[in-house]
C-alpha cells in the first residue's frame, strides 16, 4: 500500500492527491459497533434459554413462585419471610443446584400463567400433577401426597360426604385442582351445587366459620394451623374424597433443569433431608 501511494505522489499533482485522500476517507468503513467488534475473531456466544439450568447457575439463583398464604406449605412468617414445607423443599433443591432461591409470591390462579410468561423458573406451591397440566408444563417427581377431605362447621349434621353437596354452596380455591375436581367430577356425580371460589384459604375458612358457605374441600394438613390460630369452629368429615400428588412445575422442554431437580429430590430422600423437612412441618414421616 505504501509503495503504491509513493508512485501516486511522484506522478500526480497535489490536487489529485487531495482528491484521492478525500475519496479514501469517504470510502473508509464505519467503526463496527462494540457488541460485534470481535465477531470475526471468535464464534458468537449462544444465549442460554430463559429459565434453563445454565442461565439459573449463571444468575446464581432460581426464581420460585408460590402463594405465600398456604401454611404450613408456604406462608410469610413473623419476619415477613417466605417459610413452610414448600419453601424448605425449594431451598434444599436450590442448594443442590448450587444456587440461592428468590421467592416470588402470588395468588395461585396466576402462578401457572406467570410460569409461562417467565416470571418464575419453577413453581413449588402444591401444584397438583394432572394430565391436563402436563400438556403445558413439566413436573418433577412427586414430593408430597395430599389427601383432600370435606370440611364443614363443627355443628353441621347435614353434610357428611361428597354426595351431600347437592343444592349446597361449596367453597374452593380459584384455579386449583380441587376446583376442577368439583366441577368435572363431583358435580356430575352428585348433582348441581353452587361453587364459590377464593384466592386464599383463610378467606374460605372464615366464610365457612360464619356460615356464608356450607362446606369446602381441602388438605387437613393445610388448614390445621389456620384453624388453631383463628379458633375456627370447623371439622373434617368422612374419608378423604381424593388423593393427589404435587410436584415442582417447570416450563416445558427444559430437560437439563428437570433432571437436575429430580436428582436433587432423590438425594434428599436418600440422605434424610426430605424426612427431616416433612417431620418439621407435619410431625410425621413422609406419607409415600
Amino acid at each position: 500500500m505504501s509503495n503504491h501511494l509513493s508512485k501516486f505522489l511522484k506522478s500526480a499533482s497535489l490536487l489529485s492527491v487531495l482528491v484521492i485522500a478525500l475519496a479514501g476517507c469517504g470510502n473508509k468503513p464505519a467503526p463496527t459497533p462494540a457488541p460485534n467488534a470481535n465477531a470475526g475473531n471468535k464464534p458468537a456466544e449462544t444465549t442460554a434459554a430463559s429459565g434453563s439450568l445454565e442461565q439459573i447457575k449463571k444468575a446464581g439463583k432460581i426464581r420460585v413462585g408460590l402463594m405465600g398464604t398456604y401454611a404450613p406449605y408456604n406462608f410469610l412468617n413473623d419476619k415477613h419471610e417466605v417459610d413452610g414445607f414448600d419453601a424448605d423443599v425449594a431451598k434444599a433443591v436450590a442448594k443442590r443446584l448450587g444456587v440461592q432461591v428468590e421467592f416470588i409470591t402470588g395468588e395461585f390462579s396466576g402462578l401457572i400463567e406467570g410460569l409461562q410468561k417467565d416470571k418464575y423458573d419453577a413453581l413449588v406451591s402444591q401444584v397438583t400433577i394432572t394430565d391436563d397440566r402436563k400438556k403445558t408444563m413439566d413436573f418433577s417427581t412427586p414430593y408430597v401426597k395430599n389427601a383432600v377431605n370435606v370440611i364443614v362447621k363443627s355443628d353441621n349434621t347435614t353434610i357428611q360426604k361428597l354426595e351431600d353437596f347437592k343444592g349446597k354452596k361449596i367453597g374452593v380455591g380459584l384455579g386449583t385442582n380441587d376446583e376442577k375436581y368439583l366441577r368435572d367430577t363431583a358435580m356430575p356425580k352428585v348433582g348441581s351445587f353452587e361453587i364459590a371460589t377464593y384466592n386464599d384459604v383463610i378467606t374460605s375458612l372464615k366464610d365457612l366459620n360464619v356460615g356464608r358457605i356450607d362446606a369446602t374441600i381441602n388438605n387437613v394438613f393445610a388448614i390445621k394451623p389456620l384453624v388453631e390460630k383463628n379458633q375456627f369452629k370447623i371439622k373434617a368429615v368422612g374419608d378423604p374424597i381424593k388423593e393427589d400428588f404435587a410436584g415442582i412445575a417447570l416450563r416445558k422442554n427444559n430437560p437439563e433443569l428437570l433432571d437436575a431437580i429430580n436428582k436433587a429430590l432423590a438425594e434428599m430422600k436418600t440422605d434424610g433431608t426430605f424426612k427431616e423437612i416433612f417431620q418439621k412441618w407435619f410431625g410425621v414421616d413422609p406419607n409415600f
